[in-house]
């Protein structure tokens, strides 16, 4: 119910890869959710029982509510109840299975607007008590549970993302994608995600100024507006960063896929991630990977990747080294990719739930 289409950025990635990787075979699925997610979702639909709010889930308030009420209700007789938004509602029934994605409110609570951190505050730890068992996308959130709330790591099992086997087969090509959005003939690189200050927009444009501009490169930003929209938008439109970054904003699934495709890198500068899902799509769609250091991105990236610390001087090379590198990173993509599989996600999902039912 805390997945709102279009809203909750890669969390929603999460839940839906899950949902289309576990076998109907193992568990009857019923998926409560807000209005819309059937629209948004039809390949769930056609595989688990939707039901839907009354409300398109925007008011916290509201669906808080109705978790502890609606969906009280709905799940009478369940074997079981997954939480897949980080948490319980006082009302809940058990065995609970919880999804905590991350704890990037304790590490940078100044990047969390006031009422939602105290919210935060008051309900993730008391959800993480109530729970029979956490899932949790990487080992790197499951220490931080576990440092965070003194919980049993024996609660804990990573349920890794996975990428679809049809991932980018309708990717807009990338002439039509260089023709739509006025990107000339310039190389690009890509950075996909919401304009939060943790995900590194501005550090990538200092890198850009400094030294990418002058080499040619040109810098695609697309995602949603967070709360650095401002700062990010006043910086591109400066003198020596306007001609070369544009800012697409959202854009479909088939853009995406295509932008991603056709860069020379992805670039992930993100200071704390729970997982970092753009990074396996990108290994899927054949583009090399160039990362931050933090938190849990050099877990999942791995050695299929360029892993930096983040410092402008140790990204002005970053693209040529790729570039110098790039099937050799390529392969090992690949076999990489190997654990992150839709169908490898929902089985993990599945364990878990096995867990919580013994």
């Amino acid at each position: 119910m805390w997945c709102v289409p279009g809203a909750v950025g890669g969390s929603e990635d999460y839940l839906v890869r899950q949902l289309l990787g576990i076998s109907s075979n193992d568990f009857e699925i019923t998926v409560c959710a807000p209005q819309g997610f059937t629209v948004a979702h039809p390949d769930v639909a056609e595989r688990h029982r939707i039901i839907e709010t009354n409300h398109d889930g925007r008011s916290r308030s509201q669906r808080v509510f109705s978790e502890s009420t609606w969906l009280f209700e709905r799940s009478r007789g369940s074997a079981l109840v997954h939480h897949g938004g980080g948490t319980i509602p006082l009302r809940h029934r058990q065995p609970t299975v919880l999804t905590i994605h991350d704890l990037q409110y304790r590490e940078f609570p100044q990047y969390v607007r006031p009422h939602k951190l105290a919210y935060l505050k008051t309900v993730m730890p008391r959800s993480a008590r109530r729970a029979d068992i956490i899932a949790v996308p990487t080992q790197f959130v499951k220490q931080t549970v576990v440092d965070a709330y003194a919980i049993d790591p024996n609660r804990i099992t990573v349920v890794q993302h996975g990428i679809e086997s049809s991932l980018g087969t309708d990717a807009t090509s990338e002439a039509a994608l260089r023709a739509k959005y006025l990107l000339g003939d310039r190389p690009v690189v890509i950075l996909p995600a919401m304009t939060h200050p943790h995900k590194g927009h501005l550090f990538l444009l200092d890198v850009m100024e400094k030294y990418w501009n002058a080499q040619g490169i040109q810098l695609v930003l697309i995602g949603a507006a967070g709360l650095a929209e401002d700062a990010v938008n006043q910086r591109i439109s400066t003198a020596g960063l306007k001609s070369c970054v544009k800012k697409l904003g959202r854009v479909s699934k088939a853009d995406r896929d295509g932008l991603i495709k056709m860069a020379m890198a992805l670039v992930f500068p993100s200071e704390y991630e729970g997982f970092g899902a753009p990074i396996i799509e990108a290994m899927a769609l054949g583009t090399p990977v160039i990362s931050s250091d933090l938190a849990c991105l050099p877990e999942v990236v791995g050695d299929a990747g360029l892993v930096l610390p983040l410092l402008v001087e140790a990204w002005a090379d970053a693209v040529e080294q790729v570039q110098l590198s790039r099937g050799h990173y390529l392969e090992l993509a690949t076999r990489r990719l190997e654990n992150f599989t839709a169908e490898a996600s929902g089985r993990a999902l599945a364990d878990a739930y096995r867990m919580a039912l013994r």
